[in-house]
């Protein structure tokens, strides 16, 4: 999702872990042998005493499985709530098991990519997930390529043309998923991520972000219109304990120091899950109030409102490529979704960095970081052909559970994605997702979207703001972002150009928010006059410099090793030619650096504004997010 703002390198241990942070009860631990089946913790890096296992050590394989259930429960939902979310404009029927099917096929293809990730990949802790930034693509593209749902006469259809209608709108949204894929995939592997990352500014991050949110106001009041009252029950669950109870510490089973057998700590729970909390209880509630037939039948608010959903699907479900029938492109479709891919770009990198330090691993190199950009624009690809209906990016929120646990070993969040897997294929645990009420969800939306708009605006904290230029540059921005999408929306016949496949294109690119207002946003920024400490630069660059050199002489630690591929990494540095690839271990990143450290110190005392031909790592988006917000990705 939408994540990162303060330089990730500045933050210290206390810093890093006083998110949700944990205690244990005794600060001694029992002599105690360590188990049999377990390796020995390697000493972690300064500034992370406090971690049990770092992230190349190997828990015992209980323990992995405990740890591994936490990060599933954490990012499923938020993840689950994509497909439901989509599945309503796709015009599927309510008790169709092809929602519980959609649900499926994104858990199964979470997992696929966690594991690629976390093996060929970044190789860092991170899970992979569903992102809003595809939300608001796909909306478009379905709004403005299809009538509505409403305007359909859904109710008099036979089951096969319904089935017709939503199977060629799914085909339509993979295919744009799909082709973007190949320009992150490109990206990855050419390393060129850092050379488009060069424009992309705060104030061209900024609006990009906070339109995500606040363009899908109106989806989530819609939604919620369904029981308001439930809808505010869940948002007033969600605020109690990620804001009023987020300082109570709960006892919870903790590792041992050393990783001697199990322990009672105290964690900071409620702020760590008040998503999965507040789903839990209000779905209770209105379990409870179904049961009592307060809601009257067809309500959205009951639990039976999805029917015999849970019944009709199969137990066992293997999604494929090609499911819903192979993808079907239109060049409309692509343009909107490659704005998606480049804010999953920018949110991803920003957690490679911050994933690293509170996994107790060096700053990644460039190479670790051109590799998680290729396998993230790979599993775009893998989404595009099972037919998830959304991307692929990390999810923030896991990185949280790491201060939870204090473990940050990459075999958790590999049986993390097994576990994702798993309920993946067990059909009966997609249906029982779609089961949730629809209030319940749109409450859980509404806070979310506000979140994400909030975030996108925190990218402002380095920007100067008591300058004319850049109240000018956010605020039209802002503006038009909102403006030109509502209205060609209510216009769509004042475009015409006098080809179809050209209006299709332009109102798909003009009725995405995010793209709108970050390209305006990135245009205007990168073309009026400014000084690098009037655009948030100075700051940036500095901290961009610095984690350039820790990244190099993390290179000649021992602890480097945890970017290395498995197997082939001792063949590479065999063959000189594989230090000119970008994605390889053996990447020379000082030899193919166009910006030296002494080179950057030159041309910023020779001329301030040009302080940006530093930017050439893909570290952007470390100052996208408060500090603090480092483990709770839209909470």
């Amino acid at each position: 999702m939408v994540k990162n703002a303060t330089a990730v390198n500045s933050m210290n241990g206390e810093e890093r872990h006083a998110i949700c942070n944990i205690t244990p009860e005794s600060q001694e631990d029992p002599p105690t042998p360590a188990p049999p089946d377990s390796a020995p913790p390697t000493p972690p890096p300064a500034g992370h005493n406090d971690l049990i296992y770092t992230v190349e050590d190997v828990p015992p394989w209980y323990l992995c499985l405990f740890f591994g259930l936490q990060h599933y429960l954490t990012m499923a939902g938020g993840t689950v709530g994509i497909p439901i979310m989509v599945a309503s404009f796709l015009c599927m029927a309510e008790d169709d098991p092809a929602r519980s099917a959609l649900v499926s096929t994104v858990l199964f293809h979470s997992g696929l990519v966690t594991l690629l990730q976390t093996t060929f990949g970044i190789r860092l802790p991170v899970v992979q997930g569903g992102d809003f930034a595809y939300v608001v693509p796909t909306i478009t593209l379905l709004t403005s390529i299809h009538p509505p749902c409403a305007a359909l006469p859904l109710a008099n259809m036979t089951a096969a043309a319904r089935e017709e209608e939503w199977l060629g709108r799914i085909r339509d949204v993979q295919g744009a998923i799909a082709v973007a894929s190949v320009f992150q995939i490109v990206l990855g592997f050419s390393g060129l991520v850092g050379v488009l990352l060069r424009f992309i500014t705060p104030l061209a991050i900024a609006p990009t972000v906070a339109l995500v949110g606040l363009s899908l106001f109106d989806v989530a009041a819609s939604k919620a219109s369904s029981h308001w009252g439930i809808s505010f029950m869940t948002m007033a669950f969600m605020i109690l304990f990620s804001q009023y109870l987020s300082r109570v510490e709960v006892p919870v089973p903790v590792v041992a120091r050393g990783g001697r057998g199990l322990s009672f700590g105290r964690a900071r729970f409620f702020k760590c899950f008040p998503v999965l909390g507040a789903v839990l209880l209000s779905w209770g509630v209105c379990g409870v109030l179904t049961a009592l037939e307060f809601f009257p039948p067809g309500s959205p608010a009951r639990t039976d409102a999805a029917g015999d959903i849970i019944r009709n699907t199969p137990w066992i479900f293997v999604p494929y490529p090609g499911q819903w029938g192979w993808p079907s492109v239109t060049a409309a479709g692509v343009v909107g979704m490659l704005g998606g891919a480049v804010a999953s770009m920018t949110e991803s990198i920003g957690d490679y960095y911050a994933c690293a330090q509170m996994a107790g691993a060096p700053p990644p190199p460039r190479s670790a970081i051109n590799r998680g950009i290729a396998v993230e624009g790979l599993g775009c690809l893998l989404a595009g052909l099972l037919g998830t209906g959304n991307g692929t990016t990390s999810c923030s929120q896991n990185i949280g559970v790491i201060s939870v646990t204090k473990v940050g070993s990459r075999r958790v969040v590999q049986f993390s994605a097994l576990i994702l897997i798993a309920s993946g294929v067990f059909g009966k645990c997609g249906a029982f997702f779609v089961t949730i009420p629809e209030p319940v969800v749109a409450g859980v939306f509404i806070i979310m979207f506000a979140m994400i708009s909030a975030v996108g605006l925190s990218a402002l904290q380095d920007v100067d703001l008591a300058s004319s230029r850049n109240i000018f540059i956010l605020g039209y921005s802002l503006f038009l972002g909102l403006l030109l999408p509502k209205w060609l929306a209510q216009h769509p016949e004042a475009l015409r150009t006098g080809s179809e496949a050209v209006d299709q294109m332009l109102r798909v690119l003009l009725q995405t928010p995010m793209v709108v207002g970050g390209v305006t946003g990135g245009l205007l920024d990168n073309t009026i006059p400014g000084t690098a400490e009037e655009r948030g630069l100075t700051k940036r660059n500095k901290h961009l410099q610095r984690g350039k050199e820790e990244a190099m002489q993390a290179l000649r630690s021992p602890t480097s090793v945890c970017y290395d591929l498995p197997w082939i990494t001792p063949y590479m540095r065999r063959v000189s030619w594989m230090r000119f690839l970008p994605f390889s271990p053996t990447f020379d990143e000082a030899g193919h650096s166009s910006c030296m450290s002494s080179r950057c110190k030159d041309e910023e005392e020779q001329d301030q504004d040009q302080d940006d031909r530093c930017f050439k790592t893909s570290a952007v988006t470390k100052a996208k997010l408060p500090t603090d917000y480092r483990g709770e990705k839209v909470m």
